[in-house]
C-alpha cells in the first residue's frame, strides 16, 4: 500500500519550520512532497490566484500550493496566530488556512498556534497527530525529535553566519524574513550580485535567539514576533558590519512600518530594497553597486 503523501509549500512558514514538519511527518510514516524552488511559472500561477492587495510573499505561497495540487493527498497549511500576546504574527499567517481552503481543492492538514489563548505549539502538534490516527506517545516522540533536528539546523546556520564576521570584506547585515531572502526568486540574484561586488551578506534571520531582548534598544513596544526577532540582531552586530540591507516584498504592512522606524533611528548606512513581481535583477544590481560605492567612500573619509 502506498504511503499517504503530504505536501508542503516551499514558501512562508516553510523557511522557519520546514525541517521540523518534514521530520515530524516522516516519523509518523507519511511521504512528504515539498514544492520545488520558486520559478517564474510558480510566481505567475500564484499571481493568478491572488488579489492585488496580497504581498509578493503570499502570492508565491499560492503559487507553491498550486504546484502541489494533484500531486499529494493533503497539503499542510498551519494557522499561526501568535506565540503570546506580545508575539503576534502577520495577519496573512492567521488567515492563511482560510485563504487556501477557499482557493484550492486538495484536502488540508492544519494545526493552530494561539498561545495568547492557551493553544501552544506542542498541543497543536499532538492534536494533529491524533487527527491523523496516531497515538499520543508516538506523536510526542515525533514532535520532540523534529524540534531537536530543527534546533540543530539553526545552530549550524548561526555558527556559519558568525564565522563570516571575521572576513576582511565589506559586510552587509540582511534584515529580511527568511521566506524572502532564502527564496530562489527573491534572494539568489542579490546573493550573486553582492558576491561579484566582493562583499559578504550576513543573514540576521539565521542569528535569531542570540539575545531575545536586544530589539528593545530599537523599539520597546514592537509586537510582531518575526520582525522583533530579526531587528534584535542589529544592536548586537552594529560595530562589526559596514551596512544594512533591508529586503522586503510589496506591500508588506509590518515590514514597511518596522523598516521605516529603523531607518529613522539607525546611524549605519542602509539600502532598502522592496521587491514585487515585476522586479528585475538589473535595477537591483545598479542600486547595490551604488550602495557599495557609498560604503567605500565612507571608509576613505
Amino acid at each position: 500500500m502506498d504511503k499517504i503523501k503530504i505536501g508542503i509549500p516551499r514558501a512562508l512558514h516553510y523557511y522557519y519550520y520546514g525541517t521540523m514538519w518534514r521530520t515530524f511527518l516522516e516519523e509518523l510514516g507519511y511521504e512528504v512532497v515539498i514544492s520545488p524552488k520558486t520559478t517564474r511559472e510558480i510566481l505567475e500561477n500564484g499571481c493568478r490566484c491572488a488579489n492585488d492587495e496580497m504581498c509578493l510573499s503570499l502570492k508565491l505561497y499560492l503559487g507553491h500550493v498550486h504546484y502541489l495540487e494533484g500531486k499529494c493527498d493533503y497539503i499542510l497549511v498551519p494557522r499561526i496566530d501568535n506565540y503570546g500576546t506580545y508575539n503576534q504574527t502577520c495577519t496573512n499567517f492567521l488567515g492563511l488556512y482560510d485563504i487556501i481552503a477557499n482557493l484550492f481543492k486538495t484536502p488540508l492538514l492544519t494545526y493552530n498556534v494561539d498561545e495568547a489563548h492557551g493553544e501552544t505549539e506542542i498541543q497543536a502538534f499532538l492534536k494533529l497527530g491524533v487527527s491523523l490516527g496516531k497515538g499520543k506517545e508516538q506523536t510526542k516522540i515525533a514532535y520532540f525529535n523534529s524540534v531537536q533536528k530543527l534546533e540543530k539546523e539553526k545552530r549550524k546556520k548561526g555558527k556559519d553566519e558568525m564565522e563570516k564576521l571575521s572576513s576582511s570584506k565589506k559586510k552587509l547585515l540582511v534584515i529580511s524574513h527568511p521566506y524572502n531572502f532564502e527564496d530562489a526568486f527573491m534572494g539568489n540574484d542579490i546573493k550573486k550580485i553582492v558576491e561579484e561586488l566582493d562583499a559578504i551578506l550576513i543573514d540576521a534571520a539565521s542569528l535569531i535567539g542570540s539575545d531575545p531582548q536586544a530589539y528593545q534598544e530599537l523599539s520597546s513596544n514592537l509586537y510582531w514576533k518575526y520582525n522583533k526577532d530579526i531587528i534584535g540582531i542589529i544592536p548586537l552586530l552594529k560595530d562589526r558590519i559596514d551596512g544594512i540591507l533591508f529586503l522586503s516584498t510589496f506591500p508588506c504592512g509590518p515590514d514597511s512600518l518596522v523598516n521605516e522606524l529603523l531607518m529613522r533611528k539607525l546611524k549605519i548606512p542602509y539600502l532598502n530594497l522592496i521587491i514585487d513581481e515585476e522586479s528585475g535583477s538589473a535595477g537591483m544590481e545598479t542600486r547595490l553597486e551604488s550602495f557599495m560605492d557609498i560604503l567605500e567612500q565612507k571608509k576613505v573619509r
